[in-house]
């Protein structure tokens, strides 16, 4: 399905099945089981690393988006002509007689012939194991005998990423070849890391590496030099050329990892080599690893235990609409894209990460409200760990280490107590907030402190009109100028923070904490006052006040006049007054809303303004500096469907990859995944998508598609439900758990296009199914 002419989806959307190795940037996967992880491109390329992509990486990767040449890889050798190719295409590059490769959820699997050799190359991760397991399936296509010989190629990096000091690093690795276990192992007696006494350079890497083999090899090699021969490379290394290892090991060489396997393949016979690549810690035994997948038959039950895996997790929640390409994303890679690249991984190809943002993870684990909301509180209670007494948080910090940056953006606090409610309204499991968990500096709290010590922090901080202080930045990194003189303010965060005020003052009296609950009702009422006074430039609202008082996002601006997530929010949490809101959603909707998606304000900043910060330093239509921002993005369609408009469905579909994939050569990026923006009008490249996977705009997406265009919003009462689907769809189905319920809703457009929804045979007043738990299946019928 969706034939763009380099790739298309599966039959069963599972899959996205690429044709070419020549794809107009890397289009790639990201696996990962929550601790280790892989990333593997479509030329065979990538990196691994364990909890964390950049202070723990076991494989050395450069950031190179034009060239993808750095990976882990496999060369084929024909003993009688001397020709050598490799099954994932990199690093050789020959041009294959068949390409195709699969990207799945947990696995990649490259098909390829050269020669008349067939070779399928499967790459996944255990799924509680660290260890990713590589299985290379040779059949011989012709009619002779061949005999092959296999070469296995990768750098080992062991430790923090990129490891620019090359010669430095290596000095400190040292690695052996264990003839037992058919393995080579590498250890390194250096980490970046600080040791217990606060030193640095002073402290083991505290893992061992390894890369091993089902089947004992020909040879072995840990020297690169060795491998790629003085002054080669690796699209024709010496060791291949020759056909010879040279079993080079030790402390004093640039180290890799190879392997060399020979085998002997009659016509029509295929043989299969299993690879494990890994890195454990001194609890974790090797010798069980390497025996627990020594077989075709544990691997293959263990790939089977991965996809079963993604299957039970995924199918907790599934929609089927007319529009395939809406299934698509929404039954299957927004979800996967939210947990194994965001959540998990933390990395990709664009931005290699590892780190955990405080605001960033905290959104992304809603996608998990929606398969098990188990995983979004732990999520919080992590998070939570992660805050001051003060009620300040960590801007993000580093598994391992624990070492992080404190925050000084004014939005950051606040989604704790944001998701919170989200959670709160999903499970209405209000025990949560009575959990208690440690602040990060001393003591300790309930949820329900964590939550209000935050609020309570940002309530502090005000600004001359009445708004919340900006501070560093608010949900825009790239406006990291406008308060540092302590005197800037965010309307976006008075948008925010009001929301997120309503929601406390419902859960304070739950709490019976009323006179919290009182207190959070005046200061929303003076923030919205606030808001309407000085945030309103008379069609829209403005974005916010640099220290000297200057307005940014007002009609008097040359550029950035109108930004979009000052309307959209003032729509979404009802700040602004009904004909404001019109009024406002009318420029934004004239403005912004363009054929590639809503962009984040308009006109692009051409000249850099250090009083407003490094967004205005972007290219012009690109990223922040007004190009569409895919989670920006995704809070439009949110918006577009509070204010009833019938083409919300179309705004959604303006920026979804597998329709702007369609144009690959234009759009460039994965069409099974969001890219974090896309480039905007003032680009010459206007509609080029970038910085693919690691984006927050995964699950949002996923969220204004089911909350937006499907309209089924979870609340305090129970489940609203309030279609935006386009007027072509005759019929939705969606199964969704709620509170432990099992809804079954059907959306059917009927002649009279009347709206009443009929839940278990009878009528209901309004548009809010009231949650009975006591019924474990609820089946819905919404009539529009």
């Amino acid at each position: 399905m969706f034939d763009n002419g380099y790739g298309y989806f599966s039959k069963d959307y599972r899959e996205y099945i690429i044709k070419t190795p020549k794809t107009p940037r890397p289009w790639i996967n990201v696996i990962s089981n929550g601790d280790y992880g892989v990333v593997v491109s479509n030329t065979g390329s990538g990196y691994s690393w364990r909890t964390h992509a950049s202070l723990n990486r076991i494989t050395r990767w450069n950031q190179d988006i034009i060239r993808d040449n750095w990976g882990k890889y496999i060369y084929i050798r024909d003993a009688l002509s001397g020709k050598f190719w490799s099954p994932s295409w990199k690093p050789v590059c020959l041009t294959p007689q068949q390409f195709e490769l699969s990207h799945g959820l947990g696995y990649s699997e490259f098909r390829t012939r050269y020669f008349d050799i067939f070779s399928k190359l499967r790459i996944f991760v255990a799924r509680k194991d660290p260890v990713e397991i590589w299985t290379l399936t040779l059949k011989n296509d012709s009619k002779s005998e061949r005999r092959l010989s296999l070469f296995t190629y990768l750098e080992w990096n062991l430790g923090a990423a990129p490891d620019w000091h090359r010669e430095f690093h290596r000095s400190f690795i040292e690695t052996k070849y264990d003839e037992e276990m058919n393995c080579i192992i590498a250890r390194k007696r250096l980490w970046e890391l600080v040791n217990k006494k606060g030193q640095h350079w002073n402290r083991d890497w505290e893992y061992t590496a390894f890369f091993a083999s089902n089947l004992a090899p020909h040879s072995a090699d840990g020297s690169k030099e060795n491998f790629i021969g003085r002054y080669g490379e690796l699209k024709r290394p010496e060791a291949v050329v020759l056909d010879k290892l040279h079993k080079t090991f030790g402390s004093w060489e640039d180290p890799i990892a190879s392997l060399k396997h020979e085998i002997i393949l009659k016509p029509g016979e295929e043989k299969t080599i299993i690879y494990l690549l890994g890195a454990i810690n001194q609890n974790e035994s090797l010798s069980e690893i390497l025996v627990k997948f020594s077989s075709e038959e544990s691997v293959n039950r263990e790939l089977e235990s991965v996809k079963s895996f993604w299957t039970e997790l995924l199918g907790t929640f599934t929609v089927e609409t007319p529009d395939r390409a809406f299934d698509i994303m929404n039954n299957v890679w927004l979800k996967y894209q939210a947990i194994s690249g965001r959540l998990w991984g933390r990395t990709a190809y664009y931005q290699t990460g590892g780190a955990y943002g405080f605001r960033d993870q905290l959104q992304d684990s809603q996608i998990f409200l929606y398969l098990n909301p188990d995983f979004t509180r732990e999520q919080i209670k992590l998070h939570a760990r992660h805050q001051f007494s003060s009620g300040i948080v960590y801007h993000w910090w580093h598994p391992i280490s624990e070492e992080g940056n404190i925050s000084g953006y004014s939005d950051d606090l606040l989604w704790l107590p944001f998701i919170t409610a989200r959670y709160l309204k999903e499970t209405g499991n209000f025990e949560l907030l009575m959990e208690r968990v440690p602040y990060c500096d001393m003591g300790e709290g309930t949820i329900y402190e964590h939550c209000t010590k935050a609020i309570d922090n940002m309530l502090m901080r005000f600004g001359s009109h009445d708004l919340p202080l900006i501070g560093d930045g608010d949900w825009n990194d790239g406006m990291n100028a406008v308060g540092t003189e302590g005197k800037g303010e965010s309307i976006w965060v008075g948008h925010f923070l009001y929301g997120v005020l309503k929601d406390f003052e419902v859960v304070a009296d739950v709490m019976k904490d009323f006179e919290r609950k009182s207190n959070y009702f005046t200061r929303a009422e003076g923030l919205k006052r606030a808001l309407n006074e000085h945030g309103w430039d008379g069609k829209w609202y403005l974005r916010a006040y640099k220290d000297s008082g200057e307005p940014i996002g007002s009609s008097k601006n040359l550029e950035g006049k109108i930004f979009l997530n000052a309307q959209t929010w003032a729509i979404l949490n009802d700040t602004a007054p009904d004909d404001r809101k019109r009024i406002a959603y009318a420029s934004a909707k004239e403005i912004l809303f363009r054929e590639y998606g809503p962009i984040l304000f308009y006109p692009a900043y051409t000249v850099p303004d250090p009083e407003i910060g490094y967004l205005t330093r972007y290219a012009p239509g690109t990223r922040e500096n007004g190009g569409l921002y895919t989670h920006a993005g995704t809070w439009a369609v949110l918006a577009a469907a509070k204010m009833g408009d019938p083409d919300t469905f179309n705004i959604y579909r303006s920026f979804m990859p597998v329709y702007r994939g369609m144009e690959p050569d234009k759009y460039m990026v994965e069409p099974y995944v969001t890219p974090g923006n896309v480039d905007g009008p003032d680009s010459p490249y206007f509609g080029r998508g970038g910085w693919s996977w690691y984006t927050g705009s995964a699950a949002w997406y996923f969220i204004a598609g089911i909350e937006g265009v499907l309209g089924i919003i979870p609340t305090w009462e129970g489940l609203k439900i309030n279609p935006m689907v386009p007027k072509e769809w005759d019929q939705v189905l969606v199964k969704r758990r709620f509170r432990g319920t099992e809804y079954n809703i059907a959306i059917k457009r009927t002649p009279t296009e009347k709206r009443e929804i009929i839940v278990c045979g009878e009528k209901i007043d309004g548009n809010t199914i009231i949650h009975d738990s006591d019924k474990k299946i609820v089946d819905v019928e919404v009539h529009i």
